[in-house]
């Protein structure tokens, strides 16, 4: 299978070892000439960057979190010289100040090195049309997928996000063959095409589609290839880590998310105790870049759930570890009549219930200290309330509210679908 960089997408575990230890001390050393990062690490107990000799070692360091780039804010946790910062993107901030990632030359290369790797994976060659529907602006999600796209040489039509009628007209017109976007986005897309006249249903040319930002399931995965003819793919990176595709993306072999490792190091550590769990178990992935320079991540804690899949060479020839798919966050787990769960396992249980639409919405409401759920969905008018909420109870546990609508009736987003709603 094609690979942008197959030297370093196929080390052995020995050089992947040895490269991330030096690659840590780096680091180390690099942030511990900043007074933000050196406080932190000092109350974490630690007293020199030599204190690390082995990747063992790694264990010594405190985590850090979203809230120490909060308290950072704008620029306390920059390493490099401001004169030599190039770009900045930051998240919405809509739960709190915003989390902000500087960017060096050496930093962009390093993030378009990622992007151009991820795009090869998806099978996308030089000359190929990629659309790219993430936002231009302070998100990092369009820009990323830029700087990769002139990195791999692919010919760019950055659509931005929004105007669904005037994306499947790029898509048809430019011959676009893949593209990036939130996978809640791409039922919009699939009612436009419904609704045109026949003849214009499809899009002949399109054959990849890379979805980020949001979870989703296998069934979702299922409908939108089945539906487009297209291949899909999970890329996977945050603001913190440098942006879109920093930590990985599924094969073509679909058997989970490669991590470079020459870039990253992984841990899986129990969310309660901060532990290192083993192979296999779920838990909270913790990232500590190698390279970046501007912002460095020190076993950032991501709050994602998942689990170390494998190490062993997987059937596309990488030899990087793989993690499963992300199931859900550990601050967006939802907790109602004592059942704990997350809206990926929701979206699930619909999606086994023949004649159920992509739309739905979780409401929560709190009366008097206790917690009432209601889900929403869209359906065919044969599917009943009473046979999907039977159904979810059976997955979930419990016996939510809810209803079902017409297809097409529940609000819409151009961009990341907001499921779940706080009254």
């Amino acid at each position: 299978m094609a690979m942008w960089n197959r030297e370093k997408e196929t080390l052995s575990r020995d050089e992947y070892a040895k490269i991330q230890l030096e690659g840590l001390k780096k680091s180390l050393r690099r942030v511990w000439g900043n007074e933000f990062y050196r406080e932190r690490l000092v109350n974490g107990g630690v007293s020199s960057p030599e204190d690390v000799k082995t990747l063992d070692d790694l264990k010594k360091l405190p985590f850090f979190t979203k809230e120490d780039f909060r308290q950072a804010y704008p620029l306390k946790m920059n390493c490099s010289p401001r004169k030599d910062l190039m770009e900045m993107h930051m998240s919405s901030g809509s739960t709190g100040t915003p989390v902000v990632m500087a960017y060096t030359h050496s930093d962009l290369l390093q993030w378009a090195e990622c992007m151009a790797r991820c795009f090869s994976m998806a099978g996308l060659e030089a000359g190929d049309a990629l659309q790219i529907m993430p936002t231009f602006g302070l998100f990092n999600g369009g820009f990323g997928c830029y700087h990769g796209a002139r990195k791999a040489r692919l010919f760019t039509v950055p659509a931005s996000s929004g105007n669904t009628e005037r994306q499947i007209r790029l898509m048809r017109d430019f011959r676009v063959k893949g593209f990036v976007s939130v996978v809640s986005y791409v039922p919009r897309i699939i009612e436009k095409l419904d609704e045109s006249p026949e003849g214009e249903r499809d899009l002949p040319y399109l054959k990849v589609g890379i979805f980020g930002s949001e979870t989703f399931s296998n069934e979702t995965r299922k409908r939108i290839e089945g539906r487009l003819g297209i291949e899909c793919f999970d890329i996977y990176g945050m603001t913190e880590t440098g942006g879109i595709g920093t930590t990985g993306q599924d094969c073509k072999a679909h058997a989970g998310i490669h991590v470079w490792e020459d870039q990253y190091i992984t841990e899986i550590i129990n969310p309660e105790t901060g532990e290192v769990v083993p192979d296999g178990e779920y838990g909270e992935i913790v990232f500590t870049s190698l390279n970046r320079e501007a912002m460095p991540v020190i076993r950032y804690r991501t709050r994602d759930i998942t689990r170390i899949v494998s190490r062993e060479k997987c059937a596309c020839g990488r030899t990087s570890l793989r993690i499963d798919r992300i199931t859900g966050r550990t601050d967006d787990m939802l907790i109602v009549k004592g059942v704990n769960f997350y809206p990926r396992q929701v979206e699930q249980a619909l999606k086994e219930i023949p004649g159920v639409a992509d739309e739905f919405q979780i409401i929560l409401e709190e009366n008097n200290g206790i917690t009432d759920v209601t889900i929403n969905v869209e359906a065919a008018s044969s599917v009943t309330g009473h046979q999907v909420a039977k159904h979810l109870r059976e997955r979930l546990g419990f016996l939510p509210k809810g209803d079902v609508f017409p297809i097409g009736s529940l609000p819409r987003s151009e961009g990341k679908a907001k499921r779940v709603i706080r009254r």
